[in-house]
Order: C-alpha cells, then structure tokens, then sequence
C-alpha cells in the first residue's frame, strides 16, 4: 500500500511540474469548454482482484481550456466490477458498481499527448442501490493522447476507504465536441 501511495504522489507531482511549466504545446484551446462520453475499461487491483474479473463503465466528462494546453475537467458516469465464481461453487460473487465524481485536469506537454490527475468520490453501487454501498476517496492519475475529438487515455483509479482499498488499471475511449 506504501508502493501505491507513493505511485500516486509521484504522478501527482509530475503533473504539478508540468502545470508549472511554460510549455508550447497547444492542444486543448483556451476559453472553451469541451464534452467528452468516454467507454472505459479495467482490470481490478487491490481487494477487487480476489472478487472480479474485469470493470467496464462508462463515462461523461466536461473539460475547460484555462489555456491552450491545460484544462480542467470534470467527470461522473459509472463502473461495473464483474464478478469471479466462488471457488468450489457454481455460483458467484455479488457483483456491484461504484459512481465516480471527480475533478482533475489534463496538462498537455507535447501537442497531443498529456498527463492528468483526477480527485473525489465513488460511491458504492450494489444489489440494493446507493444502499450499503461505502462512499470511498477516489484518485486518478494518468497519461494519454487526445486530438479535437478523440481520447485514448490510460490510468490509475484507486478507490480507498472503510479499509477495504481496491481500484483498477483502466483504458477509457472518448469521442468529445465542442460547446
């Protein structure tokens, strides 16, 4: 857990680094607002591991260019953990959802290529709704390429709380339009 959280300082502080940065890159254009609606996909780390097999969701993100290569973002949607069978049972694990809000931004330091960092919650979704589920604290960092209307990103997700930590390994796919 020690590895992990000093995975997400360190990306957090290269992102910090390149936000300080005066770069050229000119990617995301200033004073604009952009939405995104983004596929995503991951493998479970953490305690998910041991209970699913793979996440699937999806997403809607609305990003402002403060500048011409950096943005804030603003993202919420839903992920899927689907479940693993019980060993020596033919039934399965309860599968359940989590419901992210999340705020970050994305600092382009090439022209189309880019670095991000995201923070909030994920909520817990299980068979009963909102219900039981934990309110955990959600980070993201993560890297990718974006042109004017495609996404491809790759990320971290941790999901921590109520001592029960997981997250997942993601690729998140998005077709975005101008506002």
């Amino acid at each position: 857990m020690k590895t992990l959280f000093k995975l997400v300082q360190t990306a957090f502080m290269v992102g910090a680094l390149f936000a300080a940065t005066n770069s050229q890159a000119q990617t995301t254009p200033a004073n604009k607002f952009n939405l995104n609606l983004g596929i995503e996909s991951g493998l479970p780390t953490g305690n998910a591991a041991n209970y699913s097999t793979f996440t699937l969701g999806g997403t809607v993100r609305l990003q402002y260019g403060i500048s011409n290569n950096f943005a804030l973002m603003f993202t919420t949607g839903g992920y899927h953990f689907f479940s693993k069978m019980i060993p020596g049972s033919n039934a399965r694990y309860s599968s359940y959802g989590v419901g992210p809000i999340k705020a970050g931004f994305k600092e382009f330091f090439v022209p189309n290529i880019y670095v991000a960092g995201e923070a909030g919650i994920g909520r817990e979704v299980t068979e009963k709704g909102f219900v039981g589920g934990q309110t955990k604290l959600l980070l993201a960092p993560g890297v990718g390429y974006a042109n004017a209307k495609w996404d491809f990103g790759i990320r971290y997700e941790s999901l921590t709380g109520d001592m029960n930590n997981y997250g997942f390994v993601g690729l998140r796919i998005a077709y975005g339009f101008g506002l």
